[in-house]
């Protein structure tokens, strides 16, 4: 798609430029020397979570859905000096646009400052940079994440110790995961907070918890900023302490989790996890690759609802994010087949 700017015809070619790019979709409007689209470049964090397993298998098929033409995904293995590597080799090799999931939100902005020396749109996905030009943001809200994780543990313990493993904390994603659970849980007085830094892997959260629960054998519940990498080491470390009780029982520790994955979901049918909350990996890359193809078009957006029920928002001055729905799922809603994790 390209848009022709002619001077003396500007306000019927902008009539047109609108018409042919949707550029009402989405709260976006056509920039004047927009591209005709083109290869993109498409990254993942790490390949170890059953979570960005499943991005990563959605990506090529998301693309092709979209008519974007995207090479294999580049795993960052968790570095972020090597995302920004990544990022690097991509643009070296002629791409159009960029699809990354930033590990440090301060250290990707040197990708995102070479990828706007050369031209070339951004997009991210489930963390935002905290600088740095992105076209927009795809992701739910993190903040919602840690609240509705609060809200269901409160209803389970109304009072007692528990428990957050938080994510890294270099990321937006685990601050705003950790600082909204905290201010929410200060709504409950008689429960007390406490904290395993484990930065997304999972033999830190097992060795902080190990040592947690050995000093602090009364905890009542936990929650678990990503099911993907924590749901497994969590319930290994509860076996291990004779902690691990089925929903039910006198003795269960409530545990609530982040991610959708299908053992999340296994886990809450066998009565073994509580709840998680569900991070639509499908859309993250649906709308990624969504977004990039619009954007190498030239489109911009701005603030306000899109046309498949989430809302776009300026988080910070520049920067939008496209928040997708994240909804909680217990037993009751479970085997929903609308839920990602329900598909595969």
């Amino acid at each position: 798609m390209k848009t022709f700017v002619k001077a003396a015809a500007a306000a019927s070619v902008a009539v047109l430029a609108l018409t042919a790019c949707g550029s009402t979709r989405d709260n976006a409007a056509p920039q004047p020397g927009g591209g005709q689209g083109g290869t993109v470049g498409a990254t993942v964090p790490l390949l170890t979570s059953p979570f960005w397993q499943a991005y990563n298998n959605y990506v090529p098929q998301k693309a092709s859905a979209e008519g974007v033409q995207v090479l294999p995904t580049v795993n960052a293995n968790s570095d972020p000096t090597k995302l920004i590597t990544d990022m690097n080799n991509l643009l070296n090799q002629g791409v159009k646009g960029l699809v990354v999931t930033p590990l440090d939100s301060a250290a990707v902005v040197a990708g995102l400052e070479q990828a706007q020396r050369k031209g070339v749109p951004v997009v991210a996905v489930d963390v935002a940079p905290e600088g740095g030009k992105v076209a927009i943001v795809v992701r739910a809200d993190n903040k919602a994440y840690g609240v509705k994780a609060c809200e269901h543990i409160a209803s389970k313990v109304p009072e007692g110790k528990v428990v957050q493993i938080m994510g890294d904390l270099a990321s937006v994603n685990g601050r705003e995961r950790s600082e909204a659970f905290r201010e929410c849980m200060k709504k409950y007085p008689k429960v007390q907070v406490l904290e395993v830094p484990a930065e997304w892997k999972a033999d830190k959260a097992a060795a902080g918890l190990e040592g947690l629960l050995t000093s602090n054998p009364d905890v009542k519940a936990i929650y678990m900023q990503a099911g993907g990498v924590y749901l497994a080491p969590t319930m290994q470390a509860l076996q291990r302490k004779n902690m691990f009780f089925p929903v039910g029982d006198p003795k269960h520790v409530v545990l609530v989790s982040n991610d959708g994955i299908p053992q999340e979901l296994e886990a809450i049918r066998k009565g073994e996890l509580d709840a998680t909350v569900s991070q639509p990996a499908d859309d993250y890359a649906r709308y990624g690759m969504h977004y990039i193809k619009r954007a190498m078009a030239g489109e911009t957006f701005k603030p306000g609802p899109t046309d498949h029920g989430s809302t776009i928002v300026e988080t910070r001055p520049g920067i939008l994010e496209d928040q997708l729905a994240a909804p909680l799922v217990t037993r009751d809603n479970v085997d929903d087949k609308a839920l990602w994790g329900n598909q595969l």
